[in-house]
This record gives structure tokens, sequence and C-alpha cells, in this order.
């Protein structure tokens, strides 16, 4: 007597991808024509902890579509003030002479897609921000000139790549038959906390027919989430604090070698 297949052969987080994944074309075949969802999308999780030995980690997107198309993925990190610096040589002395401030720009960006980036029209990309290239990133008017403003934008961009919170390439989008798709987004060790947002666009004839936003957290818990929220609490205490255990420790060791 034959056994039914099973998912023995899988560890516990693959499996549960790939209940995911039927889950998600059973939602999308359920449905009658009318009611039928075109893009159904879910992450393998939604809470990001950093502990103290994070070292970084992979969010699994994945879900379904209802027929053929071009799926392309972004996550973006919360927006923040980002003030850029230029470095010049003044009588010797390297010293900032100039500084740009970004009033909002995205703390993490990475974008995955089916097919390649430069296949879509411009227009679209700019409307969805799709890539570093037609990232919206506002600066305070009159601020600059464009050349010069230009420049700035592709140093912060830079800046953001090096630190590994901008992806400088593009992700792939993969495509397991027709409907179920999955990619995997690396989220760096330094990867900033706050609410993410994973974005997934349906595309069919160069259009944007279905679109779906997910939630996404990156939090510190355990003891380095308290000695965070102390420090940005109660700052003064904070530095009182550090001193002491500073001297504690000099005073410490200067027994210690005077000792040996």
């Amino acid at each position: 007597m034959m056994s039914a297949p099973g998912l023995t052969g899988f560890s516990g987080l693959q499996a549960r991808h790939l209940l995911g994944l039927a889950l998600c074309l059973l939602l999308v075949g359920a449905r009658s024509p009318v009611q039928a969802e075109t893009l159904v999308a879910d992450l393998s999780q939604r809470l990001i902890a950093i502990t103290t030995g994070f070292a970084g980690t992979d969010v699994l997107l994945f879900g379904a579509t209802d027929g053929e198309g071009d799926v392309i993925v972004v996550v973006r990190g919360p927006e923040r003030s980002v003030t850029m610096h230029r470095k010049s040589r003044v009588l010797g002395i390297w010293a900032n002479t100039a500084q740009m401030t970004f009033e909002r720009a995205p703390s993490f960006y990475a974008v995955a897609s089916s097919i390649p980036l430069e296949e879509i029209a411009p227009a679209l990309r700019a409307r969805h921000e799709l890539g570093t290239d037609f990232l919206r990133l506002e600066l305070p008017p009159a601020k600059a000139s464009p050349n010069i403003a230009q420049e700035w934008r592709a140093g912060l961009i830079r800046n953001f790549q090096r630190a590994g919170l901008y992806a400088g390439e593009v992700g792939e989008v993969t495509f397991l038959g027709n409907s179920l798709f999955r990619v995997e987004i690396a989220l760096p060790a330094n990867v900033p906390t706050g609410a993410y947002h994973a974005l997934t666009y349906l595309l069919r004839d160069g259009e944007v027919i279905s679109a779906q936003t997910m939630p996404l957290f990156v939090s510190k818990v355990g003891t380095e989430a308290f000695i965070y929220d102390f420090a940005v609490r109660h700052s003064a205490y904070y530095g009182l604090i550090a001193i002491a255990i500073a001297l504690m420790a000099g005073w410490l060791a200067h027994l210690a070698f005077r000792k040996a």
C-alpha cells in the first residue's frame, strides 16, 4: 500500500514556503472570474528581530498570479533626512567644505524583477520608482543647480550601496511554473530599524494591472533593545553611566597591572 507523498524531504522552513506558495495558488484559482485576484503575495516573516548576534537575514517574498505577466518587487525602508558632506584640502588639512541634505531618502532600497528593468518604459519606472536611477530623492528648493544636485544624488546612492543598504544589482524574481513566483531579499547586519514596505507589481503589456503592499518591521529586541531605548530616552544618564563604566574599567586594569 503506497503512502501519500509528504514534505519529509524538506526542512521546516522550506515546507512552510511550499505550503505558502500552494495557498497563494489556491486563493487565485478558487475565486470566480469576476472576483479573482490577479496578484496574491506574502512574506515569509513580517518581523525581523535584531539581537546582539544579528548578522543579517534573507526574507522570502512569494506569491501567485492568475495568468502570465511580469512581476517586480520593491522593498523600501523608512524615509529619513540624510546629510552628505564633501571634503576638500584647506591649508593642507582635509575638512568638510560643503554639504547637502536630502529631506526624504529611503534608508533601505532593493528591487527585483522577472524581466530586465530596461525593458520597462521609463515613464512607468519613474512613476513607481523602479531602480535607483528613478528614486525620487528630495532636495530643498533652490538648494543647488540640477548638475550639482545630480552629483550629490549619485554620491548618496554610492554611499548607501557601499553600506549594503541599496542593492547594487537588480534581484531576480523566479517563476515556478506559470503562476507561482518567489524572490529572496537580503537584509544586511546594519539594516536600519523601522517600518518597511514590500511592494509587488504585476505587469502585462507594459502596464501595471495589479499591485500589493505588505508591511515589514525591523526592530531591536532583548538587551540591545533596552540599552538602545534607554540611550535615546535618557541620553544624559546613559552618558554618565558610560563614563562611570569606563573609569571603573580603567581603575581595575590599573590594579591588575600594578599587582603584576
